[in-house]
């Protein structure tokens, strides 16, 4: 089986030629000195990373699994002496805040890291990247005195994090959570409850585990506005930094899943353990938004990651698979990757993965901006599209990401149902990105009916203007033949967000939520196929990188685009067919 070869080239075109990276990182303060060579050189070494040390323990981790006995967590072979080599190297710190031992690389290079961890092994990539959420929710909430206390060894990797939110009876509605805080003398709390689906909840490299955990208060009201955010950790913490005496927290449990096994994911028993309050009582879900939010961009990309991985290989695949005669006539046998069906499907995946790629540069470009530019009116701005895009990230990518890895697959047929070809650990590893840190339908319905309506729903269109600026400034290089459809497709998508504003929310809301999802990303793909296709120079100067962009965008624009028009129409006629039937009548 091929073995995963990180999209350099594919990162590079993207800053130098498509986004102006130097240009807007050299009006960014601190920024000053990072250019597209810094970032590349920073990426090939993140991808000999992936390639050569967390690639080789993916596959066995996914079979040995994580163990727990006598109520310790082990991870599998391998796994603890790559995430402390990954610590090491710096790795963990890329992105973090210079002010506790961070490097301060722009968030670019983040998103770009992890998309490659997720590839090379979704499961290990989940340590830092919950480290990092966990990192973003106390420097935005917590005490300075917690701050200096955890964020250093945080940053570094020395210590990692979790997040505790979900409870037996308490999912996506927080609101019905049981666990308890009650004050202590010193102005600690006591944390008592049990919670599920914690990831990271444990591990066996060493140092610290904090945990963020939701719970309420003693005088806390019902519902969501009596939830508090505490910082739990495994080990206290003495005076001098060193790890003191264990908390009173415990594994109960590992969950038995699907995929990502070499994740440890666990249920969490609180039995009083001591815990700090995170941000003003009750104001929990604030601070834990704000963890979650980094988190989605995060999923999405693992859906990215998988996505490929898995196509990367089954390209290889089907140009050594020999399999009969050619659909032009040509005596067989020939490569499968001759064969019309086969090309459609690995097409796919390579245009939603370069066509994803772009839109979390372009993302995280905007996070960047939002947090360094010196116009508050831009750095507002930039933010609030980071909301916007959020729930859009999280769910078509790893949506399109987890058809990518079926269809990859597929293309290996027999084999591709076989362990020992990896294949089949892609399509489980990648299905609970559709699941966790919200749900893809949840953050459809956040997308329709909540951020639609950011500034009074003027985001959304100076957002569609935005694009369709880009798309006739485009119009010249690209040419009518791909920008023309793209242009017909924001009209579809701009009709569509008109009807919902007019459809006055509830069930027509939740009826059109994951379609009009799914329409928005084919149209913000597109808007990034477009602009790859205009950076692309003429064909005797361009690489083989720029000379397949302009194929795949005529490719993303005749074959998957027009998936808008069924959008629409599906759209328009709104809920009365999905609820015409009686529940009892199933």
């Amino acid at each position: 089986m091929a073995t995963y070869t990180a999209p350099v080239a594919d990162i590079a075109f993207l800053l130098q030629r498509v986004f102006g990276f130097n240009t807007i990182m050299a009006g960014l303060p601190g920024y000053e000195e990072v250019n597209v060579d810094l970032a590349v050189s920073v990426m090939e070494e993140a991808g000999k990373f992936a390639a050569d040390v967390l690639e080789p323990l993916n596959r066995l981790g996914d079979e040995e699994g994580c163990t727990l006995e006598n109520g310790v967590v082990t991870t599998p072979k391998g796994v603890a002496a790559a995430y402390r080599a990954f610590a090491e190297a710096g790795w963990c710190s890329l992105s973090g805040d210079p002010a506790y031992g961070g490097q301060g690389l722009p968030w670019v290079l983040q998103i770009l890291l992890d998309e490659m961890l997720s590839s090379a092994n979704l499961s290990f990539g989940l340590f830092p990247g919950l480290t990092h959420g966990a990192v973003e929710a106390i420097r935005h909430h917590a005490s300075a005195e917690l701050k200096a206390t955890y964020l250093p060894k945080m940053i570094s990797g020395a210590w990692t994090g979790a997040m505790a939110l979900t409870e037996s009876s308490a999912g996506t509605d927080l609101g019905l959570l049981s666990t308890r805080a009650v004050p202590n003398a010193d102005g600690s709390f006591a944390i008592t409850g049990t919670k599920i689906f914690i990831s990271s909840g444990d591990q066996d490299f060493g140092g610290n585990i904090v945990h963020l955990v939701l719970a309420r208060l003693p005088d806390a009201p019902k519902g969501v506005k009596g939830i508090s955010l505490f910082l739990v950790p495994k080990f206290l913490v003495n005076a001098d930094g060193s790890l003191g005496a264990r908390n009173s927290m415990s594994v109960g449990a590992l969950e038995h899943k699907m995929g990502i096994h070499a994740q440890p994911t666990c249920v969490m028993n609180y039995d009083g353990a001591t815990g700090w309050l995170v941000g003003e009582p009750g104001c929990g879900l604030n601070a834990m938004f704000t963890m979650m939010n980094a988190e989605r961009l995060f999923v999405g990309i693992q859906g990215l990651g998988i996505a490929e991985a898995a196509n990367q290989k089954a390209i290889a695949y089907a140009k050594e698979r020999l399999q009969g005669g050619g659909a032009d006539g040509t005596p067989g046998p020939v490569a499968i990757i001759n064969h019309p069906d086969v090309r459609k499907m690995l097409l796919s995946g390579r245009a939603f993965a370069e066509a994803a790629r772009a839109l979390a540069v372009w993302t995280a470009l905007q996070m960047d901006i939002a947090g360094r530019h010196t116009d508050a009116a831009v750095r507002k701005e930039a933010d609030l599209l980071v909301a916007l895009m959020t729930p859009v990230v999280k769910a078509a990518f790893t949506d399109f990401g987890f058809e990518t890895a079926v269809a990859s697959q597929q293309v290996l047929g027999g084999h591709g149902y076989i362990r020992e070809w990896g294949m089949e650990q892609y399509v489980r590893d990648v299905r609970i990105a559709q699941i966790y840190e919200g749900t893809n339908g949840v953050q459809a319905m956040d997308l329709v009916g909540r951020k639609l309506a950011l500034d009074g729903g003027k985001l959304t269109h100076r957002f569609f203007a935005l694009i369709r600026a880009e798309l006739s400034a485009a119009l010249p290089t690209a040419g009518e033949g791909l920008v023309a459809p793209v242009v017909e497709a924001l009209a579809r998508l701009e009709r569509a967000t008109q009807r919902l504003a007019e459809s006055g929310g509830g069930m027509e809301t939740g009826a059109a939520a994951t379609d009009y999802l799914r329409l928005f990303a084919l149209v913000s793909f597109g808007w990034m196929w477009v602009r790859m296709a205009a950076a692309v120079p003429v064909a005797d100067e361009a690489t083989p990188v720029e000379t397949r962009k302009a194929t795949l965008a005529r490719f993303f624009v005749e074959r998957m685009l027009p998936q808008t028009l069924g959008l629409e129409a599906a759209l328009a006629h709104g809920a009365s067919a999905l609820m015409a039937l009686p529940a009892d009548a199933f």
